[in-house]
């Protein structure tokens, strides 16, 4: 830096056991430059794809388009929507949505619509398309805090790029496979649970048939016998 004058080095050194982390500039409150891998990560039912890893700092919304062309080769056709983040949302990105059918999330670009009477409607339910969007947008944020709190992504120790890669990988992989089971042992107890009630539901009927076949039949038997002795009394 001294010899050529200058106030900073591309790709410097910033671990000396770790040679492949870079600092990324990131602007939060508190922590404005993190070290570590940056990674695109997409959310389909509950299971995350690891689309990309990456040791240097990229511009994610680059990676819509290859993430959408392995939903296709996933799962044979297009997303009905894409739930992204603000910095998605560029012109290149919304013209292959929109030329592939595909519905972006976030509001449409331009100043937003005088509200009338005549689009009063459409403004409404544009809000609330919107907001439901976010919601279901929360899914895959929750997935990087489940990730840091309980699989270890927040405190990867391998000191190798490619090792450290694999954790990340299998972090993920126990992710989906403990949605998985639990999805699967839902599904147990629910199908369980309606098979017992309607089990049970069919046994209180039988049962309630019974008492009411049993009660009619008595009922008949006592009519004939009070008949039978009205006979013989007037016999």
């Amino acid at each position: 830096m001294y010899t050529h004058r200058c106030q900073r080095i591309a790709n410097r050194l910033v671990s000396l056991s770790q040679p492949h982390v870079r600092p990324i500039v990131r602007g939060k409150a508190g922590t404005p430059v993190e070290f570590g891998a940056k990674i695109s990560v997409s959310l389909v039912d509950g299971v995350s794809f690891v689309d990309r890893i990456s040791w240097d700092a990229y511009n994610e919304s680059l990676d819509l388009v290859q993430q959408i062309d392995a939903f296709r080769r996933r799962f044979g056709h297009d997303p009905a929507s894409v739930h992204v983040d603000k910095i998605y949302r560029t012109h290149a990105n919304r013209r292959y949505c929109t030329s592939r059918g595909i519905r972006l999330s976030g509001p449409p670009l331009g100043r937003p619509r005088t509200i009338i009477e005549a689009n009063a409607e459409q403004v409404q339910h544009d809000k609330q398309q919107a907001y439901d969007d976010a919601i279901a947008r929360i899914a895959i944020e929750g997935k990087f805090g489940q990730g840091k709190r309980r699989f270890g992504l927040g405190r990867l120790m391998a000191k190798l790029a490619l090792t450290s890669e694999t954790m990340i990988e299998i972090s993920f992989l126990v992710m989906n496979l403990e949605h998985l089971l639990s999805r699967g042992v839902f599904s147990w107890r629910s199908s369980w649970c309606w098979a017992w009630r309607s089990t049970w539901n069919g046994l209180l009927v039988a049962q309630r048939n019974t008492m009411h076949a049993d009660f009619r039949d008595r009922s008949v038997c006592g009519v004939e016998s009070r008949g039978a002795r009205m006979v013989l009394v007037a016999a």
